[in-house]
């Protein structure tokens, strides 16, 4: 029996994987496609997630789709908004009826002679494998590990009376009020529990090995809502949309030619938020430039408010052992602590952790260099979403549907059957892709394709630019190769 082919399988119903189907039924609406989703729900991390005080790391009128704009007042948005707005874009599309739920993608082998992937996925509900297969694969799954989050060997840590939760495997049951929290970590979910869990709990005390950078920021933008009530909707969605856009431009790119000149604009903003006299240098002054790690981004201040007003503290020290009662630091001084919350990362799974196959042979990710940011090299009409990491997600995301799409027309337009990306000339590059100095990017090194010194292979990590490459750019280049379809793939059905 032949298997059920498609012209696109999707995989993964997240954020980016809704966004991906409504784009091809907009753009590209002759075409079939499908959607696989491991998980028995849509929303990917915004469902997956459900630690307390959820939320965007970045503003949601860039985080939101460009198709459907954000409609609510707040800039950042709680995980329950979020996973709410993209089902009811699935719904609004009718991509929630080509959702198949509990298929988890576990290899992928292209066969040039028939020019189309055949897609092999593991039914979680019932146990079976079901193979597709399709002329396009275009994965959404992100980078992270959905099933295991990362956290290090803590010495003494079965000793510990208490409970330790990874925030990645929130327990619906866990009780907290009135007891003492430790949350190691220093990133975006610390930043984000902390305050969150400091409403309810006895005292919480965020336990880091060096500091993060810190950024207040209003948690509603009364200009966008200024904006909405005098213009129509069609003229300022894209002006606030923009707005965003290069205030976060301009911070990033500061950060990287006047470093020194951004440090002390954090710190400033950081020292307003605080009591007199607080540690600001020990506890909220980075080792590193910023952006060299992503930004946390606290509304409203909601973090600086609960060290304030003393419900919770930072503490910045190295962890000698867990004990009993508690966590022991190298100084001798022991936290007492009833929970333990590990927000120390994430594991990172390029492509989903996919097993690629190329005409019989499998792809070594590392040793594939990105084009445009989306494609491989030597992998055949394959893209997968890897969204920015100094701005919001969906801003690249919607840039490579867009282009999947245009890809998908004018392979059709020119009778071609294959897409191959080719790598830059010479050596194999060894930048990695994802240019971040954070822990899980470090500890994923030797697992990620590289990009190459300049474009179509380089990764600018600039919204303006990639609009122009990815939208209104040339789609045959140096970097790839189109071929048309050899009569064994015509006559295959």
């Amino acid at each position: 029996m032949a298997a059920e082919h498609f012209d696109v399988v999707i995989v993964g119903a997240g954020l980016s994987g809704v966004g991906a189907a409504c784009h091809l039924l907009r753009e590209a609406p002759g075409k079939t496609f499908t959607i696989l989703e491991a998980r028995d729900a849509m929303g990917g991390t915004w469902d997956l997630f459900r630690y307390p005080g959820i939320r965007s790391d970045s503003d949601m009128f860039t985080l939101g789709y460009e198709f459907r704009p954000w409609p609510e007042a707040k800039a950042i948005a709680d995980g329950p908004a979020i996973r709410d707005y993209i089902r009811d874009t699935a719904r609004e599309y009718g991509v929630d009826r080509r959702i198949r739920f509990s298929h988890k993608v576990v290899r992928a082998e292209w066969s040039s002679a028939d020019a189309r992937w055949t897609v092999e996925a593991r039914r979680s509900d019932t146990g079976e494998t079901v193979e597709l297969t399709c002329g396009f694969l275009f994965t959404n799954s992100g980078y992270y590990d959905y099933d295991e989050g990362y956290t290090p060997e803590f010495p003494g840590v079965e000793d510990f009376r208490g409970t330790v939760v990874h925030p990645q495997h929130w327990p619906e049951d866990l009780d907290y009020d009135g007891k003492r929290v430790v949350v190691i970590g220093s990133g975006a979910t610390a930043v984000t529990l902390v305050p969150a869990m400091a409403e309810r709990a006895g005292h919480v005390t965020m336990l880091q090995r060096s500091p993060s950078y810190v950024l207040a920021l209003p948690g509603t933008d009364r200009l966008a809502d200024r904006l909405r009530r005098v213009l129509p909707a069609r003229v300022a969605n894209p002006v606030i949309r923009w707005q965003h856009v290069l205030g976060a431009a301009l911070l990033f790119r500061l950060s990287r030619s006047r470093p020194e000149l951004v440090k002390r604009f954090l710190r400033k903003a950081v020292q307003r938020q605080l009591p007199p006299g607080y540690d600001v240098d020990t506890h909220f002054k980075p080792s590193y430039d910023p952006w060299d790690q992503r930004l946390c981004i606290v509304p409203d201040g909601d973090l600086f408010r609960a060290v304030r007003h003393g419900r919770a503290s930072v503490v910045t020290a190295r962890i000698d052992r867990f004990t009993e009662h508690g966590i022991r630091l190298e100084s001798g001084e022991e936290l007492a602590a009833d929970l333990v919350v590990t927000a120390t990362g994430l594991n990172l799974l390029p492509a989903g952790g996919i097993a690629l196959t190329v005409d019989g042979t499998p792809v070594d990710l590392a040793k594939t260099v990105s084009y445009k940011g989306m494609m491989l090299s030597g992998v055949p009409n394959f893209a997968m979403t890897v969204g920015y990491t100094n701005a919001s997600w969906t801003l690249k995301a919607d840039l490579v549907a867009r282009y999947v799409c245009r890809l998908l027309k004018h392979m059709d337009e020119h009778g071609f059957a294959r897409c191959t990306p080719k790598p830059p000339p010479g050596p194999l590059p060894e930048v990695p892709f994802i240019d971040l100095k954070s822990g899980y990017v470090l500890r994923s090194l030797g697992k990620l394709p590289k990009q190459g010194e300049s474009a179509p292979w380089r990764l600018y990590q600039n919204y303006p630019r990639d609009v122009l490459l990815l939208r209104w750019g040339p789609l045959e280049d140096e970097g790839v190769e189109f071929a048309p379809a050899t009569s064994r793939s015509t006559a295959t059905v």
